[in-house]
């Protein structure tokens, strides 16, 4: 009878992801860390060796699902997916690239991996989806359309796969992250974050939300708020809203 709680974290080298996989080890669970960065994950298994296994994935490239399999199969299962995977970018000028790196990471590559994880869930009797999106998807916002834009996509892409697990009675969780500006590398591009969380305290907040099966958790209180007015902001008015950060 299976005992251990396996985990996959697909974005662990570091951010949100990184902390998360910590905590999950600190808690006692098996943890596969999969990133493009290998050797940021080899230091995570020089503190927990008997707990851990590393492979290399990127979500951009189509071989990333066969990568998963082989990460699952060494742990000998997935009760939990984790993704934390993603960019983003302050593109006010509308830069070509920026876009289309963001569309293809956060869209594409989210869709590629959730897809994976989702599909072997289905065929081994279930499991529990996390993913970390973003408040930014609530609405369009002008300084960062293409990560704005991708993160309302997985909001209602995660909507939609938890209908349809109901629907064809897969034992399927999903719980959707939407945390405001946390304190990690993907900020640091010298611009000053108002409201900038803690990255640890995020994590606890998240790995709450997951023990919890949380659907939708927003981080933080002040988030929380922030998002009810953002809702309450009428169309014609946000186009009119001049938003720096």
């Amino acid at each position: 009878m299976k005992t251990k709680k396996t985990a996959i974290v697909v974005g662990a080298s570091s951010g949100m992801g990184r902390e998360v996989a910590l905590l999950l080890l600190a808690d006692g669970w098996t943890v596969g860390l999969a990133a493009r960065r290998t050797d940021l994950l080899e230091s995570i298994k020089e503190q927990y060796p008997a707990q851990t296994e590393v492979s290399k994935l990127d979500i951009t490239q189509p071989s990333a699902p066969q990568t998963l399999y082989q990460l699952i199969e060494k742990l000998g299962g997935m009760d939990l997916y984790f993704h934390a995977s993603g960019i983003g970018y302050q593109n006010a000028m509308l830069t070509e690239d920026r876009e289309l790196r963001t569309v293809d990471t956060n869209a594409l590559g989210f869709t590629r991996m959730i897809g994976a994880a989702y599909r072997w869930m289905a065929q081994h009797g279930g499991g529990q989806i996390a993913v970390i999106s973003s408040i930014a998807g609530v609405r369009g916002l002008g300084p960062a359309p293409a990560y704005s834009a991708t993160k309302a996509f997985q909001n209602v892409y995660i909507q939609a796969l938890e209908q349809q697990a109901h629907m064809r009675n897969l034992n399927i969780a999903f719980t959707d992250i939407r945390p405001g500006f946390v304190d990690t590398a993907l900020l640091n591009d010298g611009t000053a974050y108002p409201m900038l969380m803690n990255p640890k305290r995020v994590a606890q907040h998240i790995v709450k939300a997951i023990a919890r099966r949380r659907h939708k958790v927003v981080i933080d209180w002040r988030y929380k708020m922030l998002v009810a007015a953002w809702h309450c902001v009428p169309g014609w008015l946000w186009r009119r809203l001049s938003i720096h950060n």
